[in-house]
């Protein structure tokens, strides 16, 4: 017998989560649960994450995670949980089915069934921010290539394992040259060892507008962590309803199964609220550990309840559906029809094989990594860029000189126009003058001449190559 964990959570996730407890009774699945308590309680109760400790000890034992939506508290400084999960316990890979279910769910898409497949970690989501000046503040957006390797032999794998024919790749890689474009490499590298899939790349903007207007365009599609976050409430929402979609979050040793949806406080306690985000979640879960014939009942069982009309107050539509149902009517429609199939929509078959094992992390060796210059960040409250280079110009050496100065990314100086608007925080990047890389020693005297002159610099990167290839972005204009 599989022992998980469980959170009922906040507002209607201890309705929704004793239905699906109810479901999977009922359909004789093998698991035993250890609950734990989570979220608002939680957080008002002296735990600042949300959870305890003793609640993770429970979660990193039994390995797998049923968690109904929960409530962080408005004020208080009180960070996500899950986000807080998602990075603790290394949950890479957020995995999105979403699929319509016309005619019985009203949308306009009747042919849509994708799988958002979402880097979970890195991205904008690492939350690094800083105020550098009185008026830029900076968040750094952070893409590894483990990170990408990970996440997109993932979708590959999971394409192969549910007899997916295409995987697409969304990123925004003609601005953001070596982040984004890094995920874009990676998955060029990888798509050639699966063949019999069809693969795809696309920038983002118009990829998500093709995702709206033909969506049954698309199958699989793996996309760094915000576009993620994004595309998959898109998708969601034009099959017909946010409330029908389950998530998985999927790591190395540890997953978590969740509804898409928040806690809904205001119909709390009045038994109306759709199960079925978080059921669909479950169904998910019991493939993910090997349950794949319950899964099957289950999905073909609701699926049944949906073409017999009986649906929840959510997706309840006149002349469309037979019965508004209770969440307690509902999911005993659910449990009456196990063993049934729908005989409109597709039913599912059992999975034979839903095991998803990934290769561990093989690290390339070192390139050589050569120091070219460096760009020095300063707070200066003056307008006219030729003036700060004058003073720029006064710190340069006989290695270092001043090649460039950007505001807000746009070049600036040299040959700047004077309608560019700046604010107060300039880029100014120093490179080697000479046939050699510099020294360490070469900046930090740099940086030293550079306080004697009353030069308020606010933060440095230094500007590498790797292999003799420059990995550093220009600015827009240069």
């Amino acid at each position: 017998m599989k022992r998980i964990t469980i959170a009922k959570g906040d507002g209607i996730g201890p309705e929704i989560m004793d239905a699906v407890l109810t479901v999977l009774a009922a359909a004789d699945v093998n698991l035993s649960y250890d609950e734990i308590e989570i979220g608002e309680k939680a957080y008002l109760g002296g735990h600042s994450s949300g959870i305890s400790p003793d609640s993770w000890d429970k979660i990193r034992k039994n390995k797998v995670l049923l968690k109904a939506p929960i409530t962080t508290p408005q004020g208080g400084g009180y960070k996500s949980l899950n986000v807080t999960m998602r990075k603790a316990l290394n949950l890479f890979a957020n995995i999105r089915p979403c699929r319509s279910f016309h005619p019985y769910v009203e949308t306009k898409h009747p042919k849509l069934d994708i799988v958002v497949i979402r880097e979970n970690e890195e991205d904008l989501y690492a939350g690094i921010e800083h105020q550098q000046t009185p008026e830029v503040v900076q968040c750094l957006k952070l893409i590894s290539r483990p990170g990408c390797e990970k996440i997109i032999r993932y979708a590959f794998e999971y394409a192969k394992t549910y007899n997916r024919k295409k995987v697409t790749c969304f990123t925004k890689d003609n601005i953001m040259k070596q982040t984004d474009g890094l995920f874009h490499k990676v998955f060029d590298e990888i798509a050639p060892e699966y063949p019999e899939i069809e693969t795809q790349h696309m920038i983002i903007d118009i990829g998500t507008a093709r995702l709206a207007d033909t969506p049954e365009d698309f199958d699989v599609i793996v996309v760094p962590n915000l576009y993620g976050d994004i595309i998959s409430d898109v998708v969601a929402q034009i099959t017909g309803s946010v409330g029908l979609a389950g998530s998985a979050n999927i790591g190395t040793g540890v997953a978590m199964f969740e509804a898409i949806h928040g806690s809904a406080p205001d119909i709390a306690g009045q038994g109306i609220a759709n199960p079925s985000g978080l059921l669909q979640s479950a169904i998910v879960m019991l493939n993910h550990i090997g349950e794949n014939t319950a899964a099957a009942r289950i999905q073909n069982a609701w699926l049944k309840t949906l073409e017999e009309g009986l649906h929840t107050a959510d997706i309840f539509s006149e002349g469309q559906s037979q019965q508004k149902l209770s969440t307690k009517a509902f999911t005993e429609a659910v449990i009456a029809n196990l063993d049934q199939n729908p005989k409109v929509l597709q039913p599912v078959q059992p999975l034979v094989n839903s095991q998803i094992v990934l290769p561990s992390y093989q690290r390339r060796p070192q390139p050589r990594k050569d120091l070219l210059g460096v760009d020095v960040f300063v707070d200066w409250a003056g307008n006219n860029p030729e003036d700060l280079a004058t003073r720029l110009r006064s710190i340069e050496n006989d290695h270092l000189s001043l090649s460039m100065i950007t505001n807000r990314g746009i070049k600036v100086w040299p040959n700047g126009f004077d309608e560019t608007f700046c604010t107060d925080h300039w880029r100014c990047r120093f490179q080697t003058t000479a046939e050699r890389p510099v020294s360490k020693a070469e900046i930090l005297a740099l940086l030293t001449r550079a306080d004697e002159k009353g030069i308020d610099t606010i933060k440095t990167e230094n500007l590498y190559a790797f292999d003799g290839r420059a990995a550093f972005s220009l600015g827009q204009g240069q």
